[in-house]
């Protein structure tokens, strides 16, 4: 695993890269999440593809890059860092609030994306008529959105912070673990989550409220997948979607959750190589 430093507006993109013999594919996270979501995924592509995940605009190791945040902030981003390592075209992957970046991505861009894989995500979840950003953020995010006030003494109290979600505590792993912590920011006893809540709500309006910049998925022009989990967020059934109906397939992964969809390992080696058909069909 290589960490890697791309040139963006105000500043530099961070990301993560685990090489590989075929074709480069970036991959998206979500919302309060980091590259290293895509760990387990990463490990089950055992080098068939380059697989590089970011840490988008105000998360983790690119927490400092200013705003104006958003989709539109994202996309051009991903297309920054595709100019960069000096891409014509690249296959997306993006999990949660990061299968809506790299949709739109594909939609304003369709002569640089070869295909796109949503990983529970990507299509909108419908929220009621003149709802606030913040309690859809609560209703929808739930704890992931709280932490974000938070202090903790140290990083064992922040990984214990995690442990007891109720969709992590069951499918704990060293992969998670890596995951929570890349998440932290600051000393000790005042550490806190790298996220940015400016940069958060921001997408959250985009993809939850507004959604005007985010029916991409209805308009790709390229090949196209959603994988979808039977559980969601709180580890709760039925998940955030339940048999979509789309242009393109969709696929249930069974006995998974939001977030066990990349680190249990036969949903992240089924992840691996849904990636792997796209970036090499």
């Amino acid at each position: 695993m290589q960490e890697l430093e791309f040139p963006v507006r105000g500043g530099t993109l961070r990301g993560v890269r685990w090489p590989g013999d075929g074709p480069v594919v970036l991959a998206a996270h979500g919302i309060t999440a980091n590259a290293l979501s895509f760990a387990a995924v990463a490990s089950s592509l055992a080098g068939r593809v380059e697989l590089i995940a970011l840490d988008l605009r105000g998360r983790a190791r690119s927490g400092d890059l200013p705003g104006p945040y958003g989709m539109a902030a994202h996309v051009a981003d991903l297309i920054a860092v595709t100019d960069h390592l000096g891409l014509d075209k690249v296959t997306l992957a993006g999990h949660s609030m990061g299968g809506f970046v790299v949709a739109a991505t594909a939609a304003a861009h369709p002569g640089r994306v070869n295909g796109v894989l949503l990983i529970d995500g990507g299509v909108t979840i419908p929220a009621p008529p003149g709802a606030d950003v913040d309690e859809v953020l609560t209703a929808v995010v739930g704890p992931a959105i709280r932490r974000l006030g938070m202090t903790f003494p140290d990083e064992q109290a922040y990984l214990n912070f995690f442990r007891a979600h109720p969709a992590l505590r069951a499918d704990w792993s060293p992969a998670v673990a890596a995951y929570v912590a890349r998440d932290l920011t600051g000393a000790p006893p005042d550490l806190r989550s790298s996220c940015s809540l400016e940069a958060v709500r921001a997408d959250a309006t985009d993809t939850l409220i507004d959604r005007t910049t985010v029916d991409a998925v209805h308009h790709l022009k390229c090949p196209a997948r959603l994988l979808w989990a039977e559980r969601g967020l709180q580890n709760q059934t039925p998940g955030l979607y339940e048999n979509p109906a789309l242009a393109f397939p969709t696929e249930l992964v069974p006995d998974v959750n939001h977030y066990t969809i990349l680190f249990a390992p036969r949903a992240a080696a089924l992840v691996a190589d849904r990636i792997v058909e796209l970036a090499l069909s």
